[in-house]
């Protein structure tokens, strides 16, 4: 999206560097691009080497996890083998966990498998992890606590569930991740508003993941950039494109979570800034 390309159709022109110098801009000092399976892995770190402020984690996301097949050896140690060339810029395992959510692409016994699989790395190379989960929190649960010798420490990202599962994940002493897929309901604020200081984190999955109009939360919202349609936007155009997210919004989700959590704004973004570099920048 940030090449200008939606569903293989061209919208505009490429401007990723219009979004990055919107998000330091905007007071933000590091990125992490994620990555979703070796292919991607590798194309986040090349990207990550254009900018001393930009990281990458390496790892295969649950619906990918057929690539594993039909050499699941191979492509681990390929996996490793990217983080120990680049570990000045590797700064999690992931993304990895459970998708029940979208099967189609990936069976559940598969998913289980290569979850745990990749599970070795983090112990091996000392780095934590950038979990995933959709409507499989006791499964992911359950493997992490039969893995727990292996886990240095992690984060559940995108995180959705119940008070319940969050109460089951924060005994692994992993952090929450909360962006605008984490908000869509007032159940979700019910939740989000219960997370300890010092466990939570926030973020944008850009560009999916956008807090929208129709979300309980955005009435919080207090910063609300200009918008326009791809087939309308220009690279000179101080708007972002509607309906495509970007790392600059990261302040709408912290304006919703102060709100609800009643706390003082600032007090809030120095907690979650100090987790992340805590989790992710502790040797960088």
């Amino acid at each position: 999206m940030y090449q200008g390309s939606y569903h293989g159709s061209k919208k505009h022109e490429a401007d990723l560097k219009k979004v990055l110098n919107r998000a330091w801009d905007g007071g933000m000092n590091r990125i992490i691009i994620t990555g979703g399976n070796l292919i991607d892995s590798k194309k986040a770190i090349e990207l990550s080497r254009t900018d001393s402020r930009l990281f990458s984690t390496v790892g295969c996301h649950p619906t990918r996890c057929g690539d594993f097949l039909p050499n699941p050896e191979k492509y681990l140690s390929d996996l490793k083998h990217l983080i120990q060339e680049n570990k000045d810029k590797v700064v999690a395992i992931g993304e990895l966990g459970l998708d029940y959510e979208r099967l189609h692409f990936c069976e559940k016994e598969i998913q289980q498998k290569y979850f745990e699989y990749q599970l070795k790395l983090c112990q091996e190379l000392q780095l934590p992890l950038f979990l995933h989960c959709r409507n499989a929190a006791d499964d992911l649960v359950e493997i992490l606590n039969r893995n727990r010798e292996h886990v240095v420490g992690g984060v559940v990202h995108s995180f959705d569930g119940t008070q319940e599962e969050l109460e089951n994940i924060l005994k692994l002493d992993l952090f929450i991740g909360i962006n605008g897929c984490s908000l869509r309901t007032k159940e979700n604020l019910e939740v989000a508003a219960r997370i300890p200081q010092d466990r939570l984190m926030i973020e944008t999955d850009s560009p999916w993941c956008e807090v929208k109009q129709t979300h309980p939360g955005y009435k919080y919202v207090v910063t609300k950039p200009a918008t326009v349609k791809k087939e309308k936007y220009s690279v000179e155009s101080a708007c972002q494109v509607k309906g495509r997210n970007e790392p600059v919004n990261i302040i709408q989700v912290l304006e919703i979570l102060a709100a609800i959590r009643n706390e003082p704004i600032d007090e809030l973004a120095e907690a979650v800034y100090n987790n992340t570099c805590k989790l992710f920048f502790n040797n960088k």
